[in-house]
C-alpha cells in the first residue's frame, strides 16, 4: 500500500502565492479606474476623497458623460505622493479649502 503525506502548510503557502501573483497581474491590466474602484483602492468614501485630494489640480481624472474615470498608473502615483506628503507634513486630512 502507498501512503502519501501532504504538508498542508506548504500547499497553503503556494496557493496564496499563486493567488497574489494573479491579482498583481490583474492589477496591471486595469488602464482606468472608475469611482467604485478608486474608493476600493483608497479605502475612502466618496465624500472623504472629495474633501481631501479629489479637487487637487494634480489629481488625474476625466468625466465622460456622468461617470468619472481615473488613469490607473497616474492615479496610483498621485495618491502615493499625496499620502507621503501628508505624512511628512504631519497633516492628516485637509478640507478642500486648505489643500496645499
Amino acid at each position: 500500500m502507498i501512503e502519501v503525506q501532504v504538508d498542508k502548510q506548504a500547499i497553503e503557502e503556494r496557493y496564496k502565492e499563486a493567488i497574489e501573483k494573479r491579482l498583481n497581474e490583474l492589477d496591471k491590466e486595469l488602464v482606468y479606474w472608475d469611482s467604485k474602484e478608486l474608493k476600493r483602492r483608497t479605502c475612502m468614501s466618496w465624500n472623504t476623497m472629495q474633501d481631501t485630494f479629489f479637487h487637487d489640480e494634480g489629481f488625474p481624472k476625466v468625466k465622460i458623460g456622468g461617470k468619472w474615470y481615473f488613469p490607473a498608473e497616474e492615479a496610483k502615483r498621485f495618491l502615493n505622493n499625496w499620502l507621503s506628503e501628508k505624512r511628512h507634513h504631519g497633516k492628516r486630512f485637509m478640507d478642500k479649502k486648505n489643500i496645499v
